[in-house]
């Protein structure tokens, strides 16, 4: 199993010299090597279209700041340091978790959009996903403290990609809970602290929330709620809701990364596992144990 680290470095700082006429053509090429992250869209996927929902750099604005920022994240090492706390990562769940089969994984880095008001404000200029078995999407604003993270936020999205790997566990759009997604977020973070401690394995968004009992309360109402189309507002809060057409529920940015943390710290103190053993466990095991302390 290899986890290749594609080098977008040289390709955006082309993109963003280039005339602005030329510059979808050269992001389209940079993306086809991660286009199998969108294998379950109907039909064809317009990369372009994906990169701009995704909150990708902008093909038509702010330049100068977004050349600023690519630096910024070449300075950091972001594709060295993210490529070694994945492989690291890997050994440790393979020797928690040997009888997994663990997928050959593409990792595709992207300079997020200062001009998205909710990627950088609400979601904090950070965006990423890794729930499609063998791709790692990881959309940075080079904030200090996302810089600072780059490691814990890569590891983050390869537990979720080994978590639904082959042979793993199976989301099923329609039918999956939200209660699955809040504990994978928990078991996610919990991986990223067991390797980097709490400072910087806590998913930023997900911070402010971790002791607020009525957002505790109201997550876990809803982890019964089933179909990824309602899953928006109850694990990335209202804003994120509004953003993507959803409808709100009453909570805040990061609600359900908070409740996913709380709920497998208690299932962890339970049952004495680390957050590595637990890859594969049932999110209603999880659920069970802890709302029972």
């Amino acid at each position: 199993m290899t986890i290749t680290v594609l080098d977008t470095y040289p390709a955006m700082l082309e993109i963003l010299r280039a005339p602005r006429a030329d510059r979808p053509a050269l992001l389209t090429a940079m993306l086809t090597p991660a286009a199998g992250m969108y294998r379950y869209f109907p039909g064809e996927v317009d990369l372009v279209a994906m990169h701009r929902m995704g909150s990708g750099f902008p093909l038509d604005r702010d330049e100068e700041r977004c050349l600023d920022a690519l630096e910024a994240l070449r300075a950091a090492d972001a594709w060295g340091r993210i490529g070694r706390a994945l492989d690291d990562a890997l050994a440790v769940q393979l020797a928690a978790t040997p009888s997994i089969t663990a997928p050959d994984i593409t990792v595709l880095i992207v300079l997020g959009d200062p001009g998205d008001a909710h990627f950088m404000g609400p979601t904090l200029g950070m965006t990423a996903n890794g729930s499609v078995s063998g791709y790692l999407f990881l959309n940075f604003w080079p904030y200090q403290e996302n810089l600072a993270r780059l490691e814990a936020s890569a590891v983050h999205e390869l537990n979720h990609n080994l978590r639904y790997g082959p042979g793993a566990v199976v989301w099923n759009p329609a039918t999956v809970t939200v209660g699955e997604q809040v504990v994978s977020e928990g078991l996610a973070d919990a991986f990223a602290r067991q390797l980097y401690g709490d400072e910087l394995g806590h998913t930023r968004i997900g911070v402010p929330h971790l002791h607020d009992d009525a957002v505790f309360e109201k997550v876990v109402s809803g982890l019964g709620v089933t179909g990824m189309q309602n899953f928006a507002a109850w694990v990335h809060g209202d804003a994120t809701a509004a953003r993507f057409g959803a409808t709100p529920v009453g909570l805040p940015t990061g609600a359900g990364y908070a409740v996913g943390n709380r709920l497998v710290d208690a299932y962890l103190a339970a049952t004495g596992r680390t957050a590595a053993q637990a890859l594969l466990v049932d999110s209603r095991e999880v659920i069970d144990t802890a709302l029972a302390r």
